[in-house]
Parts: C-alpha cells; sequence; structure tokens
C-alpha cells in the first residue's frame, strides 16, 4: 500500500513521488532510516532507469524478499499505467479546454515543492553530518558541474560517491591506528 499510495498520488513523474515514498518508508512504516533512505536515493540516481522503480524494488526486496520486491513493483507501477490511461483519455478529449490547460500547468509547482521540501531535509542532514561549509561547497559544485556545465547528475552522484568511500576508508584506517 506503500509504493501503491506514492505511485498513486506522485503525480508529475518519478522524481515528484519520491517525496511521498519517503513519508511512507522513513515515516509511517519505518522501514529504513533517513541516511539509508538518502543513500539509496543516491545510489539510484546514478542507475539508468526509472527511479521510482529502482527504490521501490530496492526497498521492497529490502523489507520482504522477493515477495516484498513484487509487491513494491506492482504497487509502484499499477497506479501509473491505470492513471495513464484513464487521465490521458480524459485530458485528450478535453485538452483544449482552459480548465484543463490550467490543471497542467499547476502540476509543475507543486511537484516543485515538494521536491524542494524533500532536498531541503537533506541539506539538514548533510549539515548535521558534514557541517555548513562543506554542504555549501558540495551545491556550488553540483550548481557548477551540473547547471552551468551541462554534465550529466550520474557523473556527480557518482564522483562523490568515489569520494566518500576513499574519504570513509581513510578515515576508518587512521582511526584503527589511533585507538591501538
Amino acid at each position: 500500500m506503500a509504493f501503491f499510495r506514492a505511485g498513486l498520488l506522485g503525480f508529475g513523474g518519478g522524481l515528484s513521488a519520491i517525496p511521498l515514498m519517503h513519508r511512507e518508508v522513513v515515516k509511517v512504516y519505518k522501514w529504513m532510516e533517513e541516511d539509508e533512505f538518502s543513500d539509496i536515493l543516491a545510489l539510484a540516481n546514478t542507475l539508468p532507469g526509472p527511479i521510482n522503480t529502482k527504490m521501490s524494488g530496492y526497498i521492497g526486496y529490502r523489507v520482504g524478499g522477493k515477495a516484498g520486491l513484487l509487491a513494491a513493483l506492482t504497487g509502484t507501477v499499477v497506479p501509473a499505467v491505470l492513471l495513464m490511461i484513464i487521465l490521458l483519455t480524459a485530458l485528450n478529449a478535453y485538452k483544449d479546454k482552459p480548465w484543463v490547460q490550467g490543471m497542467s500547468k499547476a502540476v509543475v509547482p507543486v511537484a516543485g515543492v515538494m521536491l524542494g521540501t524533500l532536498t531541503w531535509g537533506f541539506v539538514i542532514k548533510s549539515v548535521q553530518a558534514i557541517g555548513w561549509p562543506l554542504t555549501l561547497v558540495i551545491v556550488a559544485a553540483g550548481v557548477v558541474v551540473m547547471v552551468l556545465s551541462g554534465i550529466h547528475p550520474a557523473f556527480f552522484i557518482g564522483a562523490l560517491l568515489a569520494i566518500a568511500l576513499f574519504t570513509k576508508k581513510d578515515f576508518d584506517r587512521k582511526k584503527r591506528v589511533n585507538t591501538s
């Protein structure tokens, strides 16, 4: 049901369903912590394909094995397919009406607010983990790399994951040496 609700209410694409999925997975059902959800989101962004299905598939598998994977994917995909058939048929029939055009335009700011809220939550978590200066440097680097340079976000996320992997390894080694 968690993924069905996120799939049903995530109008506007996969990205708009992520805050809904976050709410269900982290806050309602408490299947994982905030940090783990953030890690899954970052990794899912680097892989090809729809982010919703990647995340729901992994989370479903983690929570319920193969049956959980199938249930989560079904819950994510079925509402989208049904809504596409129903809504696109109706919207196509009334596409020239002003109220349909206004409704379509209203989806963009709502999805933007949802993504902004989720992003702000990740910024706060980053500040708690690494502080404001490093968080601001990473955000600025992301803007430069992705917006100004036009480089795909997957390369930026992959580079950050590699840096975190090597930094973590060095930190763990230094920590073991200092405690010995």
